[in-house]
């Protein structure tokens, strides 16, 4: 059976599914079939792989995390600063509850039909020109986001988070957050995940150290939030991608004045159409979501400053 096992992850890898060809496969890991599914359990993280009755992959759901990627139509993600544009078929959809082993059949076969946005597609909801999206109260819910107000010394200001974009107050259990006025439609980094995975998606949010919500800044989701720690920091750059999903969340150490704080998070794309890896993040540069390379590639590898500067992910 491990001999059956290893042949499949080596299929998966020869079909260009990095992630799901990452890691090992379980010692004790078996594959079994339901309902037209193929099911696969691997480790590091652990996970189950499903395929069809061919064996082409259709889904990864990962143990202890909302996030599942997909086998869906093949799309374009593409800016007129990116070098490359990023182009494939994985989607990225949460479930209601974080895996706990159970695949269910039901909620897979609806959402391998569903082409409504994803998470990788409301994430470009909110780039350079992107129009905007408002919703039936008539508020502008997505559309062209900038980083924040731009300051007297010409800095852009941090701190604008989901609900200062629309322009919303937010209640927590213990607090209640107004917005900012000089930060309707602006999104930080970790603002704009939050408004990607949170509000936009539905994955629980607070304003404390909590594993079962998404906190509010890049260092305190690398260390509580829901899911899993894929790529645990050691203070150096990471160069090993094989543990990378689309649609993990990638954190760095890009400021210099704030010691080896995490202080900068953005979502994996994947690799693009010249095999880089891009990411799409909040940035003061361009200020605002970006998946291109004005002032630093939005890419993990290479010589630039995300790339020396990449510390660690998470699966939400």
């Amino acid at each position: 059976m491990t001999k059956t096992l290893a042949v499949l992850a080596l299929l998966l890898a020869l079909f260009g599914l990095q992630e799901l060809a990452a890691g090992s496969v379980a010692g004790q890991g078996s594959i079994a079939a339901a309902g037209g599914y193929q099911y696969a359990r691997l480790s590091d993280p652990a996970r189950t792989v499903v395929s069809d009755s061919a064996g082409n992959w259709l889904a990864t759901f990962t143990d202890k995390s909302y996030t599942v990627t997909l086998k869906g139509p093949s799309r374009t993600f593409s800016e007129s600063t990116a070098a490359s544009p990023v182009v494939g078929s994985t989607w990225v959809r949460l479930l209601p509850s974080p895996f706990a082993g159970n695949v269910d059949q039901a909620w897979l076969t609806k959402q391998l039909a569903d082409t409504t946005p994803d998470i990788l597609q409301l994430g470009m909801q909110y780039i350079e020109n992107a129009p905007p999206i408002h919703d039936s109260r008539g508020l502008k819910i997505a559309g062209d986001a900038s980083y924040g107000p731009l300051q007297p010394d010409g800095t852009r200001q941090e701190g604008s988070d989901f609900n200062d974009y629309l322009g919303l107050a937010w209640s927590y259990p213990n607090t209640r957050d107004t917005p900012e006025a000089a930060q309707i439609g602006s999104l930080d980094c970790s603002g704009f995940v939050r408004m990607v995975f949170g509000y936009s998606s539905g994955l629980p949010l607070t304003l404390e150290l909590t594993s079962t919500a998404l906190p509010r800044r890049a260092y305190e989701m690398l260390a509580s939030a829901p899911g899993v720690v894929t790529i645990s920091s050691s203070g150096k750059r990471v160069t090993d991608f094989s543990r990378l999903a689309t649609g993990d969340l990638v954190f760095f150490d890009a400021a210099t004045d704030d010691g080896t704080q995490i202080d900068h998070v953005g979502i994996y794309l994947g690799q693009d159409v010249d095999g880089h890896h891009r990411f799409l993040s909040s940035r003061k540069s361009i200020n605002g979501p970006t998946l291109g390379d004005y002032k630093g590639k939005s890419l993990l590898d290479g010589s630039g400053l995300y790339a020396t500067s990449f510390r660690a992910a998470r699966r939400l």
